[in-house]
């Protein structure tokens, strides 16, 4: 009986050492478990941040680019209009060039005359 006493101790010590084993285990992946759960609050953390920057950056985004549109239909507004001044000065002076000469011949012709 002695035999199977020892047999059974040793059985005993090994189950123990394997229940030992299997705690260890448990707790380095518990652990680990522990590790990737703040890991996954922080990047859920750190999108929300993300996410809010983001809508303020595409909010401001939609803002200007909508300012810059009014800017390019008042430049083209103004550039043509600019454009048509410009045209309008030189018929001017174009009419007015031509009533100083005609008046220049007149005066010249009366100034001949007497």
């Amino acid at each position: 009986m002695t035999q199977q006493a020892a047999a059974l101790q040793t059985y005993n010590n090994e189950l123990a050492k394997c229940i030992e084993d299997l705690r260890f285990k448990r707790e380095e992946l518990n652990r680990q478990i522990k590790q990737e759960e703040e890991e996954k609050e922080r990047l859920q953390h750190d999108i929300r941040l993300l996410t809010e920057k983001l809508s303020r950056v595409n909010e401001s985004l939609a803002q200007k680019q909508a300012a810059r549109a009014t800017f390019d239909q008042t430049l083209a507004e103004s550039e043509a209009a600019y454009t048509k001044i410009l045209e309008s000065s030189q018929s001017l002076l174009s009419v007015l060039k031509q009533q100083t000469g005609n008046l220049s011949k007149v005066t010249d012709v009366r100034r001949k005359e007497h």
